[in-house]
């Protein structure tokens, strides 16, 4: 089979991809490789029609999904979406504990009440060799009878940040059930700054209304409400929790420490203008450290990036947001959000697919951008805001250590948020008027994808992973 990417424009014309879209409560280690093909098995479940309930179910994975699938728990999310779970609701503490039992009754419950004989061992295969021609995350569920006869077969794509589609969905233009065209269509940053010229609105207006025409507005305010504060829990319990992480490397959790160390500082002599980073950089390693822990996190746009939006938006509300402010947070999150369905439909938020600029990339550039339009930036200042974000982490690999998301990804989050309040400042001490645009920046970002060496593209074959030892 031949490897195709899926950076491609064309795909998604005309199609809207909204606040909730790019921003999703979900488990961790990974959006692409936990979430994603816990939708995925969920959906095989609910998406065919059995007469009778399958006597065994196999599941193969390819590409990224194989390589690093046993370190981005991808076996567990299978376990998990087949028994009926769902990434927003499943509680982290729970999710062991299901994963065990099946490791240990050699069998599955589906559909909520039929146990199956299941042996993850065997009914989980990691095919290293092939590829399907779609994407580098492919997943192949295949269904049999008593007899061994295939009562269902389909293939879905985790295509990053949670977002899944069928074999049969890569041939449609729109893949999604709502097929209603927003009031402000837009596919590329010069059509938005046009609509913001043309009807005197900013980058969050138009997101706004977009998202009006799908649900009420005080709905999606609320939605907004729901994803800070899960950003927020998600920090503070990170800020809590010592130990190690998961794995064999056995990395020590370091947030906590951090935090410590930063409230028993009493000498208010020595005064360090930098400090302020030092809570910056602790809020984003603690999100990413409950990431890699599998506990409850936003997908902002990925689990490996996570921990860059909500650090940056805290950054705001600590330090710059007045206390009577009670709208910028929302400009912030409908601006990040209008920047990453950009990339979305013109590149890619897969690290599979793009490397890390995908991932970390892309939520640096959607903080920047939110940081400078909650900050009372023009509609030109934001943009230039999210190309600087972009355009220095170009051609960042994707290389995790172990196939585990901590080295280097949870230092690297907090090295993403640094840049998105510098790329913010910079655009909010000029003018507007830049060079580069955020489309060629987008457009670079895809060509600097597709170039990019596949071992590069989280595999752990390259980079880091083969330069550090795991243990």
């Amino acid at each position: 089979m031949v490897r195709w990417t899926f950076m491609a424009n064309s795909k998604h014309s005309r199609m809207h991809f909204g606040v909730f879209d790019l921003f999703k409560i979900g488990i961790g280690p990974s959006s692409s490789h936990t979430v994603g093909p816990m939708i995925a098995a969920g959906r095989f479940l609910r998406e065919h029609t059995f007469e009778t309930t399958p006597a065994r179910i196999k599941t193969e994975l390819f590409g990224s999904l194989a390589f690093t699938g046993m370190g981005h728990s991808t076996d567990s999310a299978i376990m998990l979406g087949l028994s009926g779970c769902l990434p927003h609701t499943t509680n982290p503490d729970e999710a062991p504990k299901i994963v065990k039992a099946v490791h240990s009754s050699q069998t599955l419950k589906v559909f909520g009440t039929e146990n199956i004989i299941f042996n993850p061992l065997k009914d989980i295969v990691f095919n290293f060799h092939d590829r399907f021609p779609h994407h580098s995350n492919a997943v192949q569920f295949t269904a049999y009878d008593v007899q061994g006869n295939v009562l269902a077969q389909q293939t879905y794509y985790s295509t990053g940040g949670g977002f899944v589609i069928s074999e049969p969905e890569t041939r449609q233009n729109e893949p999604f059930e709502d097929m209603r065209p927003p009031p402000f269509p837009f596919d590329s940053a010069d059509e938005l700054l046009a609509l913001c010229k043309t009807h005197n609105k900013s980058i969050a207006d138009i997101m706004l209304e977009n998202e009006c025409a799908y649900r009420p507005k005080k709905q999606v305010l609320a939605g907004i409400d729901t994803i800070w504060s899960a950003m927020k829990d998600c920090i503070t319990r990170g800020m809590q929790q010592s130990g190690t992480l998961p794995g064999p490397m056995k990395i020590k959790r370091r947030a906590h420490a951090i935090a410590q160390s930063m409230d028993a500082q009493t000498d208010l002599s020595k005064y360090d203008p930098l400090k302020v980073m030092d809570f910056v950089n602790v809020w984003a390693m603690a999100v990413n450290e409950e990431n890699a822990a599998g506990g409850r996190v936003v997908t902002a746009p990925t689990n490996g990036a996570a921990g860059i939006i909500p650090s940056v938006a805290r950054f705001f509300d600590c330090h710059i947001r007045g206390r009577k402010d009670t709208i910028s947070l929302d400009a912030f999150f409908l601006t990040a959000a209008a920047i990453g369905s950009l990339y979305k439909k013109n590149a890619s938020i897969s690290g599979a697919e793009a490397g890390c600029q995908g991932e970390v990339g892309v939520a640096c550039s959607m903080a920047a951008a939110g940081l400078a339009a909650a900050m009372g930036g023009t509609v030109l200042q934001v943009e230039n805001a999210a190309e600087i974000g972009m355009e220095h982490n170009l051609g960042l690999t994707c290389d995790p250590v172990g196939g585990l998301v901590q080295i280097p990804c949870i230092e690297r989050n907090a090295m993403g948020a640094a840049k998105a309040i510098n790329a913010a400042r910079l655009a909010l001490r000029g003018d507007g008027s830049h060079h580069v645009s955020l489309d060629t920046v987008i457009e670079t970002m895809r060509q600097t994808g597709i170039d990019m060496q596949e071992k590069y593209k989280e595999t752990s074959k390259g980079g880091l992973a083969v330069n550090v030892p795991e243990c």
